[in-house]
């Protein structure tokens, strides 16, 4: 019998991190990294495992989801949540690293590891045999041009323009009515926020002046002029266009008549129902390019929203990444070619941490399909196991935005825990602590 191997494209934090998994289970790699010879826009070390935004992995409380992650996947044996801590700088209650030592540590572990064989040169073919795509938001156009021949018309997305999505639980009830517009469907999809005309323009006149983030270069290739996007029109960009336009569009008050005064209200936010049980919401054509400290303070003019915490903020940019729930298994592997895995990014995860738990889960199942080994789909009660499922089942009918670690994806409790939403999300952190304790203990002795 040959000795098993598997190939993985892309040395960022997903693709390191799933090479590391794959070795550690006695399985070589072959580990494709384009760098040095060419470089994506926002890339511009040598190095692997390159920090292209900020140095920080974002809150180390076990009562924020992404430090309850990074919790996970250093209880397991994770690459990069050794390299950060390894390489970490002070920053509170966050997890920042010095990201030249940060490359440094992962490269220097990844080269001297006698199991992982790097390969310096551009794919773009995709590989026979086992492999893990792990390429990136900015992906290269040859490799994306086979991706979306394989995974079909709709399969792959090139831009990325997405509402903000709340935890239902901080929306003000008191300000808030389920209803569906004209009574049609089901009325808990959909919860409405009313507002009068003082309400209003408080919101509007906020909108029309808030900061916006800069764009990077290829964000502006990408997008060109963002008003003839009208698919996607951002919000502040249709409010531009007259006091009324959002009133005639995605604030549209018609049909939704508010309970106490059975009349319609001047203007109404809807939010949609993201997931089946109920605990995140989108707020209805509310794509957006304001800095996310802006759609804090503007969207919480809004009334219902005011102390609203968000699972992911709007965002408009240039992001190539799958539609994961018609493509994706919990293992992130492709339904149609199992052989083939998907990890970072392009799977709909978004940030570090989340990035390097998709390698750690495809790495493994890569390395467990080349031994013939039975796969291992982590528990929704993880949030490794929660964003895995998140990426292969999508919002309620089929529905798709990238996602960042939260709560709202987890498996929820039977009954509602007392204590506010600190004493539930703790809750959840034990848990999830506890059954990788029980149930996946054997990969922190491998």
């Amino acid at each position: 019998m040959s000795e098993p191997v598997i190939n993985v494209i892309g040395a960022g934090l997903a693709g390191t991190e799933a090479a590391w998994q794959a070795a550690r289970l006695g399985v070589r790699v072959n580990l494709y990294e384009m760098k040095p010879h060419r470089f994506s826009p926002a890339h511009h070390s040598a190095g692997l495992a390159e920090l292209v935004c900020s140095n920080s992995l974002r809150s180390n409380q076990l009562n924020n989801a992404v430090g309850l992650l990074k919790a996970e996947l250093s209880a397991l044996g994770s690459l990069i949540m050794t390299a950060a801590y390894a390489t970490e700088v002070p920053a509170g209650s966050a997890l920042a690293v010095n990201r030249d030592k940060f490359s440094e540590y992962v490269t220097e572990r990844i080269k001297s590891h006698p199991l992982i064989t790097l390969i310096d040169g551009e794919i773009t073919e995709i590989p026979e045999g086992i492999t893990v795509i792990a390429t990136g938001p900015l992906t290269s156009h040859a490799l994306a041009e086979k991706i979306a021949e394989l995974t079909g018309d709709g399969g792959l997305h090139f831009f990325d323009a997405a509402a903000p999505i709340v935890d239902a639980a901080s929306v003000d009830m008191s300000h808030a009515f389920f209803a569906s517009r004209y009574g049609k469907g089901n009325p808990e999809d959909y919860l409405n926020l009313p507002l009068n005309r003082e309400e209003y323009d408080a919101f509007y006149n906020a909108l029309i002046e808030a900061e916006v983030a800069p764009l990077k270069q290829f964000d502006k290739e990408a997008q060109g002029d963002l008003t003839v996007f009208e698919g996607c029109m951002p919000v502040e960009v249709m409010a531009r266009r007259g006091y009324d336009t959002l009133r005639f569009g995605p604030m549209k008050p018609v049909g939704l008549p508010c309970p106490d005064t059975g009349e319609d209200a001047y203007a109404t936010v809807q939010l949609r129902r993201e997931n089946i049980v109920g605990t995140m919401y989108n707020i209805v054509g509310f794509q957006t390019h304001l800095t996310f400290g802006e759609q804090r303070r503007v969207f919480g003019l809004i009334p219902g929203l005011r102390e609203a915490t968000y699972h992911r903020y709007g965002v408009m940019h240039r992001n190539t990444y799958l539609n994961s729930p018609k493509l994706l298994t919990p293992t992130y592997s492709l339904r149609e070619r199992p052989e083939l895995f998907f990890a970072g990014q392009m799977t709909g995860v978004e940030g570090y941490v989340e990035s390097a738990s998709s390698g750690f889960v495809a790495g493994i199942n890569a390395a467990l399909l080349a031994l013939e080994r039975p796969e291992l789909r982590f528990p929704r009660e993880t949030e490794i196991g929660a964003l895995a499922d998140y990426v292969s089942v999508g919002g309620i009918g089929g529905s798709f935005q990238p996602m960042n670690a939260n709560f709202g994806i987890i498996a929820p409790f039977d009954k509602k825990v007392k204590g506010g939403k600190k004493a539930r999300n703790e809750a959840y952190a034990e848990r999830s602590l506890a059954l990788i304790d029980s149930e996946l203990a054997f990969l922190k002795d491998i």
